[in-house]
């Protein structure tokens, strides 16, 4: 391609996400004793996989290839899921699945800013977006049941756990900052073309006035 898509690296950032989330569900799920739990797990591992692969054949289709980010917390959030000393419900809430109740800015609302996202592009963020959201629902309705069989924690274990609760906002931090970036480099595009508008508008006043000049001064 002769133009890099401005949103290639929400692209990348998603597609290297979604795979470290299908070793940290898939690692969950061969350690919880929660067959109801581990059913949805799997599900969430198998859409993980699928979004991974489906972002880096896209990646692909625009004729790149998906660069490694690596990210330095994944081992932390592998390590909590594949625990066999925390219960599940510790783990849905150090890992920011926490059914609190808790209203929080929905990243994803934004992805859709760089209005030169193509249509098979934008089908695919669509799907994608509409099962993350889906995903959080579903851990959270689990963290919900299996926290109201469980004894009414004190105040200094709800604050330990609320501390771990932004697990999941630092899987979602590297795709908010390609967020940014892409925002940045719409709007200095746009600025970009608005000054090349600009300067093509002012040539042709100059152009104008040149040629009213030269026809006043054949006149006379």
């Amino acid at each position: 391609m002769s133009d890099k898509p401005s949103y290639l690296g929400l692209l990348n950032a998603i597609a290297v996400g979604e795979l470290g989330g299908e070793a940290q569900f898939d690692a969950w799920a061969a350690a919880t004793t929660n067959d109801e739990l581990r059913c949805v797990l799997r599900t969430v591992a198998l859409r993980e996989a699928e979004h991974a692969r489906s972002f880096a054949k896209r990646i692909d289709e625009l004729g790149y290839t998906v660069l490694d980010r690596p990210d330095a917390d994944l081992p932390r959030r592998i390590g909590i899921a594949a625990s066999t000393e925390l219960s599940d419900c510790e783990k849905l809430q150090r890992l920011g699945f926490a059914s609190t109740g808790d209203e929080r800015p929905d990243v994803f609302t934004r992805f859709f800013d760089d209005t030169t996202i193509d249509p098979v592009t934008g089908a695919l963020m669509g799907r994608y977006i509409a099962e993350e959201r889906d995903t959080v629902r579903r851990l959270r309705a689990c963290h919900a049941q299996l926290a109201a069989c469980q004894p009414t924690p004190d105040a200094s274990t709800e604050t330990a756990g609320g501390s771990s609760d932004a697990g999941v906002l630092v899987r979602l931090d590297r795709i908010e900052c390609a967020l940014e970036a892409l925002v940045a480099s719409t709007s200095a595009t746009a600025e970009a073309k608005a000054a090349k508008q600009a300067g093509k508008q002012a040539g042709k006043q100059a152009g104008k006035a040149a040629k009213a000049k030269g026809k006043s001064k054949a006149t006379a």
